[in-house]
């Protein structure tokens, strides 16, 4: 229904008795013809659309010698526009209060009074009289000055309903969980006390029950006698005659509550416009309340989040221990919800039990004793969550059937309320969180949303926490494992002893032959040697800077030299006999060379040299890498040449053990880094790309000492070509140690054959030892003469390692000419088996008993009979006229001759 004053504004209306008809020829100012004492008018001000209305109004009554106040009234009447717009634009916002005030003293207002006994302030709100001011203010008022308190907001809304429809008194009813009403605040302290609950919502009881029940307003103006209502208004009261009665309603028409609104007896009943101005008032509670949850989840979200993000710093910074981490989650989550109590409980997945090793005694230290205790999963609250996955929440834990009272009865402590919730990490739940005893009242589902976000970050913890448990135990173990692998692995007092008790010679024959044979010289006297040698490099680097101590101490050298030893792994070739072969080449090349590199350079490549195949395990970094390693796993790629530059490291690291220690800080950075490059670079899958770089410089006359890239390249080319080393000893030395090499290759082709069935290298395969002459033919054209040849080209002093292996390759190649002829002889005599056998049919032959005793070894068909014999007798080629080890039963070589890295093993696509 419409307003009357809207009705009155759109009403034509007809003009007063004894008033002639407008005319239009006279125009005088409204002021001239109309004084309303205490008012200027000003003319200028009045509105332009109702300027002709008041001409004529003002005309008309000026010209009736009987103008009295009733016609004036009527006037305004009927003309509200007049009114309306002649308020607005010539009486002051502050008469317009005073003449509020004095009408609000007329009427009587009671301040609105809760029913606590607390008083809303007693004055106007700031939008009582904003019926016709915009609804966005209203809106906006309400959501900053009320935003914690429901009943608050809902409190000055009705007011301002009330106010709005004149209505003597008003009551506001809200409704509880349990769906019953109950009165939060009233406007008159005249009615009698009533009593916190109302009643339910149903009808023919309470006016205030009937409208929530219907959610429809309600107009009515006999109290009494009416069957929807019997008991007339919710707050009792013997003044009061006509009721308007409108519902607050949610946006998904929940019933919040009812506005009551009366006029008590001897007032004008209120009608269906007030009625309507009523609901266009409290319709926007809905709203009103929306924006105050919204801002109220809002600070309390934020409040989470802070409390949440303080719990995670707390937690993650502070991991020390399980129990840290346990007792912090437990006190953090006391205060989340306002428990008195909290116990964690972890799950042990393999008993089926829950454990703990700490509980809540009500204090707040982090230091309590420590005494587990363990239960099945099946039993108490904890249990039952921790068994289902279920969230409990129990107001009562004496009405429950599972909580156990076991502990009330030992402690003494009385458990009223719990909220149990499991803790989760990956969809495992590996933990239970029990508060006990909500200090205002019972959990609520507020408390458990809230700590359901925050069990998700408890198992973060605990799965930190746990980690850490195992690394910082795991780290303990690899301390021990280290003290005990360095006993084992470093040199020994006696050994120590012994080495440092012999003498270093101050001169050794013939050591500077590129012919020289490492492998003659004794085991026990390799290390003396490797002193010689690393001492006259250190010595390089002290006649260079002649006005510095001596950069190196003796006995470091000495324990250095042996834990090398001692490293290098029982195999048949990649041995302490190679890396002294493989040092010794190197030696060769620095002393008789007219090179450039620095004292720091030469020192990293003999080091390296001695260190490059450290704890070799006989295996190529293609087998470590398809039987999935440890090592592969660590080092994606040069597998095996990165644990011997970090197992150098560890050495040197060892106490006692670090030969740079007299270098600077500078000298040491780059020394380490010259022995990595110089590791790596013995991995042939590199070795390629190094030389072929290296030889287009040489070829353009571009290479220069002073370009540090260019010695590096160089340093590679040599770490390779000292690898190799053995390609260009003398033929019948070179013989023994391919034998040796092909030993160890064909160990791995062994045990290939037992985990994927074959050999993938056909080098590898020992019954295919009849291609040996022929792999070493393309081995030696492939990659080797290639490494000497761009040496000889920058150093030509190592021309012997040029001439060492074209010596080699041709007695290399008459064997794979001798191997192809007798294939080609075997082939033959086939063919002439299977043309004769399908014509003659003869008697088998009688086997002879010399027949089985004329086999020739693996090494008959390999070589020359002459060359068998050589190598069986004379050993006078060897360094000192030592001669070599007789090898053991059953070898058909001599595997105590530790032979060259696997240069077999270059037989890749690239190498051929």
């Amino acid at each position: 229904m419409s307003s009357p004053v809207r009705q009155m504004t759109h009403r034509r209306l007809p003009p007063l008795p004894g008033v002639a008809p407008h005319r239009r020829q006279t125009q005088r100012s409204p002021a001239a013809d109309m004084v309303i004492t205490g008012v200027t008018c000003n003319p200028a001000l009045v509105p332009h659309h109702s300027s002709r209305s008041v001409h004529s109004s003002s005309t008309m009554y000026a010209r009736s010698p009987d103008l009295q106040p009733e016609t004036v009234t009527q006037f305004l009447f009927d003309n509200p526009d007049f009114l309306d717009s002649f308020v607005q634009q010539h009486v002051h916002e502050d008469k317009i209060r005073q003449w509020s005030q004095r009408k609000h003293k007329v009427q009587g207002h009671n301040p609105v009074a809760l029913t606590n006994g607390d008083l809303i302030k007693d004055q106007r709100s700031n939008w009582k009289n904003c019926v016709q001011s915009k609804k966005w203010r209203i809106l906006q008022d309400l959501t900053k000055d009320n935003t914690t308190n429901k009943a608050r907001v809902f409190t000055e809304l009705a007011a301002c309903a009330a106010e709005s429809v004149n209505a003597d008194g008003h009551n506001l009813y809200l409704v509880d969980e349990q769906n019953q009403l109950f009165l939060a605040s009233k406007s008159s302290r005249n009615q009698r006390a009533p009593t916190a609950c109302v009643g339910r919502i149903e009808p023919r009881t309470s006016l205030p029950a009937y409208v929530a029940y219907t959610k429809e307003s309600l107009l009515t103006n006999s109290l009494l006698g009416d069957p929807r209502f019997p008991l007339g208004m919710g707050v009792e009261t013997e003044r009061g005659v006509s009721a308007i009665a409108v519902p607050l309603l949610h946006g998904n028409n929940l019933i919040l509550g009812v506005v009551e609104l009366y006029r008590n007896y001897g007032s004008m009943p209120f009608s269906p416009e007030e009625e309507e101005v009523a609901e266009m008032m409290l319709v926007w509670a809905d709203i009103c309340m929306e924006y105050v949850e919204m801002y109220n989840s809002m600070m309390k979200q934020r409040k989470l989040n802070d409390f949440l993000l303080a719990v995670t710093k707390s937690i993650f910074q502070d991991i020390v221990s399980m129990d840290t981490v346990i007792m912090k989650i437990m006190n953090y989550a006391k205060k989340l919800v306002i428990a008195d109590r909290a116990s964690l409980f972890l799950v042990d997945t393999k008993s089926r039990e829950l454990y703990a090793r700490i509980f809540d005694t009500g204090r707040v230290e982090e230091h309590i004793p420590q005494k587990e205790i363990r239960f099945p999963m099946d039993r108490g609250v904890a249990g039952h969550v921790a068994s289902t996955g279920e969230v409990l929440n129990i107001a009562d834990a004496y009405t429950d059937s599972r909580f156990n009272r076991d502990v009330d009865l030992q402690t003494g402590y009385r458990t009223k309320s719990i909220l149990c919730m499991p803790i989760y990490n990956r969809g495992n739940i590996i933990g239970v969180v029990q508060m006990v005893n909500k200090i205002d009242g019972v959990f609520t589902k507020a408390d458990e949303e809230s700590f359901e976000t925050f069990a998700i970050y408890c198992g973060l913890a605990l799965h930190h926490a746990k980690l850490y448990d195992k690394i910082r135990r795991s780290e303990q173990k690899y301390r021990v494992a280290v003290e005990v692998l360095s006993y084992h692995s470093q040199c020994n007092d006696e050994e120590y002893m012994l080495t440092k008790n012999v003498p270093i010679p101050s001169d050794i024959p013939d050591i500077l032959d590129y012919d020289y044979s490492p492998w003659a010289i004794d085991s026990d006297h390799k290390p003396v040697y490797v002193l010689y040698m690393m001492r006259d490099i250190f010595k390089m680097h002290s006649h260079k800077n002649k006005n510095e101590e001596r950069r190196f101490d003796l006995d470091d050298m000495i324990r250095f030299t042996l834990t090398v030893r001692k490293n290098y792994r029982n195999v048949p070739y990649h041995n302490w006999a190679h890396a002294f072969s493989v040092a010794h080449a190197m030696f060769t090349v620095i002393k008789t060379s007219e090179h450039r590199f620095t004292p720091i350079e030469c020192l990293a490549l003999y080091v390296a040299c001695l260190c490059h195949d450290l704890d070799h395990r006989g295996k190529t970094n293609a087998f470590m890498v398809k039987s999935a390693s440890p090592l592969a796993a660590i080092y994606s790629t040069s597998t095996m040449e990165h644990h011997h530059f970090n197992h150098t490291v560890t050495i040197l690291q060892n106490e006692g053990h670090n030969i740079f220690k007299h270098l600077s800080s500078a000298e040491y950075k780059q020394i380490l880094s010259d022995i990595r490059h110089c590791i790596l670079a013995t991995d042939l899958a590199l070795f390629f790309a190094n030389r072929s770089r290296l030889q287009d410089i040489a070829d353009k006359g571009e290479f220069s000492w002073d370009n540090a890239d260019h010695r590096r390249l160089v340093m590679a080319n040599s770490m390779t070509a000292a690898d190799l080393c053995s390609m260009y000893k003398p033929w019948k030395l070179q013989v023994q140690l391919v034998d040796v090499i092909m030993e160890e290759f064909w160990q791995q082709g062994d045990q290939e054959k037992i985990k994927i069935g074959y050999v993938q290298n056909p080098i590898m395969d020992r019954d295919k030892v009849n291609e040996l002459p022929e792999s070493q033919v393309g081995f030696l054209v492939g990659i080797c003469l290639p490494c000497y040849e761009v040496m000889a080209q920058i150093l030509p002093e190592t021309k012997p390692m040029v001439n060492g292996a074209v010596a080699n390759l041709k007695k290399w190649r008459e064997l794979a000419d001798k191997e192809a002829l007798e294939k080609e002889k075997e082939k033959e005599r086939e063919k002439q088996t299977e043309e004769t056998q399908d014509e003659v049919i003869k008697e088998p032959p009688v086997t002879k008993p010399s027949d089985d005793v004329n086999v020739t070894s693996e090494k008959s068909t390999l070589l020359p009979a002459d060359v068998l014999d050589d190598s069986a007798s004379d050993t006078s080629f060897l360094a000192a006229d030592k001669p070599l080890p007789d090898p053991p039963s059953g070898r058909t070589s001599n595997t105590s001759v530790p032979s060259e890295k696997t240069v077999l093993s270059s037989q890749s696509e690239e190498s051929r």
